[in-house]
């Protein structure tokens, strides 16, 4: 019974030592990016009412939730994912406010993930969120934030996936194709089968356009003359146009950040977040199967909350990060400055007095009574392994 008190329950872990030390730095870097374009910090709770997370709104499936009641009888989850609880907050505590509203978060989700799946439940996000703006700028500050959080984490290689929920949906009404096919779509997109798209796709007729543009569902990279091409075949299709030149714009402006180089265009991206109404993105690099960041525009969550605002954001896997930097072989830096008093009985008031002179000066300093047990060779050993650069003893009289 009590080996089994020392295990994590599947799908939880501790991070300790050295490795929460480095996701520490890690997270200061990315909150040190975001800092630096004018954003500040909101804390929402750990758990919320269950609608907030409903299926009105678009997010996780009841299924993955951990549900659980409160006394009055109220359901409860924690959170498996933190926007729509910043968007909660912000038609709450400015209600009034008709000027773009930056905030961002930092925070643990939890996803009751099936076991075969092999992903943590609980995982650390940061992220950022601009309310209030609709525009193509707002849609690439929150581009280029994204990247430089990345370029922060030390990340050399990496790419932003970009697409426009638009682009899907527009062509689903356009093909009138009924919702059992458009959930089947949504699938073999996610499973990147395209294949059994354009399977599912010959059933149905459609003008010789249309079924160009169902094809480029299946097109990573998409090029800017590639989009081009698409705009001229959805010429047609106001919703597809629509979501087609919307990319283009946003293209131009990426181009005056100077990261388009880290963003490719995706027409066939789908998210599992419904409440996403505009542009989306993603981003992959080595080492990590599952992205490291996902985002896009959600103009119809706020006024679910009783605000009419448009806004975008996104939200980095701290944790996705952290194993792909290890994978790559990118260290973090961690700056130890901490020293180690070892002290007799004795000795105690001048170790005391010392360790208090350091502290008030801004240093860092552990204090440990000598005992016979060990002797200085296993303080030294024992410094070092916890990183003290400085050990002194305080053994004569």
């Amino acid at each position: 019974m009590k080996k089994k008190l020392l295990h994590t329950p599947e799908g939880v872990r501790d991070i300790y030592n050295e490795e929460c030390e480095k996701k520490q730095v890690l997270q200061d870097k990315l909150k040190n990016a975001i800092e630096c374009y004018g954003y500040h910090i909101i804390q929402t709770p750990t758990f919320e009412f269950f609608d907030i997370f409903g299926k009105e709104i678009g997010t996780t499936s009841s299924k993955n939730l951990y549900k659980f009641f409160d006394r009055e009888g109220n359901t409860l989850v924690l959170r498996p994912d933190i926007t729509p609880s910043v968007a909660r907050a912000a038609a709450k505590y400015f209600s009034e406010e008709d000027m773009p509203i930056r905030l961002y978060y930092m925070g643990n989700t939890f996803i009751n993930n099936s076991s075969y799946q092999g992903r943590l439940k609980e995982n650390t996000q940061l992220g950022a969120e601009l309310i209030g703006d609709n525009s193509v700028a707002a849609d690439a500050e929150i581009i280029s934030m994204a990247v430089e959080c990345l370029l922060a984490a030390g990340l050399k290689e990496f790419q932003l996936s970009v697409g426009h929920s638009d682009f899907f949906m527009g062509l689903i009404e356009a093909a009138g194709l009924d919702e059992d096919t458009e959930d089947e779509l949504r699938e073999l997109i996610a499973n990147k089968n395209f294949f059994g798209v354009e399977e599912v796709i010959s059933n149905w007729k459609m003008d010789e356009n249309l079924q160009k543009l169902f094809k480029m569902l299946g097109r990573f990279y998409f090029s800017i003359e590639e989009m081009a091409k698409a705009r001229t075949l959805a010429a047609s299709y106001p919703k597809i146009l629509a979501a087609i030149t919307r990319l283009e714009e946003l293209h131009t402006v990426l181009e005056i950040y100077g990261i388009d180089k880290y963003v490719s265009y995706e027409l066939g991206m789908v998210s599992n977040y419904q409440y996403y109404t505009g542009i989306i993105f993603a981003g992959y690099t080595f080492g990590s199967g599952e992205p490291i960041l996902n985002g896009g525009r959600y103009d119809k969550l706020l006024p679910h909350f009783g605000k009419q605002a448009a806004s975008i954001g996104f939200a980095i896997v701290v944790d996705q990060v952290m194993a792909a930097l290890s994978r790559q072989k990118i260290t973090i830096d961690v700056e130890y400055k901490s020293e180690l008093i070892v002290y007799t009985k004795q000795n105690l008031k001048k170790a005391v007095e010392a360790a208090m002179k350091i502290r008030k000066t801004g240093g860092s300093v552990e204090l440990i009574c000598m005992d016979e047990q060990h002797n200085k060779s296993d303080y030294e050993a024992y410094a070092a392994r916890n990183h003290r650069e400085k050990i002194t003893f305080m053994d004569g009289e």
